[in-house]
């Protein structure tokens, strides 16, 4: 008999098809924490006592109270790196093991955070903008140059390695700030994001969501970044202070933002809407084909191996 498989996230028809070849499957995608939770919250009431497995993501998460509503759950995974929202000790607690889909995605982040790096300093959606209205070049500002400039990244785990290797190919200085020092790496280090951030032309946020990092990049670190500088975020809305960052794009405190991320989202950030110096895409970093079948195919060989007795691909606990 199949284990019971509850599904808190949004996946394609065929990958569910794909699903409930291992699995039988409830499918019931909420739309994000503390938004309408009622999709799973009324199959936990029907089936709580069957369900041994769920896949949620690191926005939706799995709360206590829905943890302890599953007497039988022995197995939660987040498709996608993030468990930001997973209550983990609570499942360690209980014995229920937690598995992310960690490196199924990397390269794809480390595309867009380039492409939406790139974008920003030298101004494409403007330029193209531009050119349709009838504008040529020399009725506008120059774009900045990257090559040459000096690239921070806040975070160096394995997303902001895969960074560093691309901006490595555009000649940019690399430093980085982190929980710790790497020593598999010669990247000039921070102890401290402000410190990065003065010595950068150009800030890449790829650094974990959570308590510990809410609004780790405010309006001190822009400032030090300075009117030429520009703030990526490919990581966590949370991480990244919209306020300020809307703040220092209207007097000139920063030269742009590319957020790929921003607090409260799928809502647009309103304070940023109407800037033509901020970059915005709708959290589609780690999204692509390949990247989400890849991390279908994590969570299935997750589950399937927890359930034969063997060990986790990318266990988080």
């Amino acid at each position: 008999m199949k284990p019971l498989l509850l599904v808190l996230v949004y996946i394609t028809p065929e990958h569910r098809e794909l699903v409930s070849r291992s699995f039988e499957l409830i499918y019931a995608p909420n739309d994000g924490l503390g938004a309408d939770r009622s999709n799973g919250a009324a199959q936990i009431v029907e089936h709580g006592q069957r369900i041994r497995v769920v896949l949620t993501n690191g926005v939706n998460g799995l709360t206590r109270e829905e943890i302890d509503s599953m007497p039988n759950l022995e197995i939660i995974c987040t498709l996608g790196v993030g468990f930001e929202n997973v209550a983990v000790d609570h499942a360690t607690r209980r014995g229920i093991r937690v598995a992310n889909a960690a490196n199924t995605n990397d390269d794809c982040v480390a595309d867009h955070a380039m492409a939406i790096l790139l974008s920003a300093i030298r101004r494409v959606p403007t330029l193209n903008r531009l050119v349709r209205e009838g504008v040529w070049r020399d009725d506008i500002p120059r774009p900045p140059q990257v090559s040459g400039r000096r690239l921070g990244i806040l975070g160096l785990g394995a997303i902001g390695r895969k960074i560093a290797r691309r901006a490595a190919g555009f000649d940019l200085q690399i430093a980085y700030t982190n929980r710790r020092r790497r020593d598999d790496v010669d990247y000039r280090f921070f102890d401290d994001v402000r410190a990065l951030a003065a010595w950068s032309d150009f800030l890449v946020v790829a650094a974990p969501g959570g308590k510990e990092t809410y609004h780790l990049v405010n309006a001190e670190v822009l400032r030090e970044l300075g009117p030429q500088g520009v703030v990526v975020n490919i990581a966590r809305g949370s991480v990244v202070d919209t306020g300020a960052v809307a703040a220092a794009l209207r007097d000139g405190t920063l030269f742009a933002a590319a957020l790929d991320v921003y607090e409260g989202e799928p809502t647009p950030p309103a304070p940023l809407l109407e800037l033509d110096n901020a970059l915005l895409t709708p959290h589609v970093g780690g999204i692509s084909p390949e990247a989400i079948q890849a991390s279908v195919q994590r969570f299935i060989d997750n589950a399937t191996r927890h359930f034969a007795g063997l060990p986790l691909l990318s266990p988080v606990n």
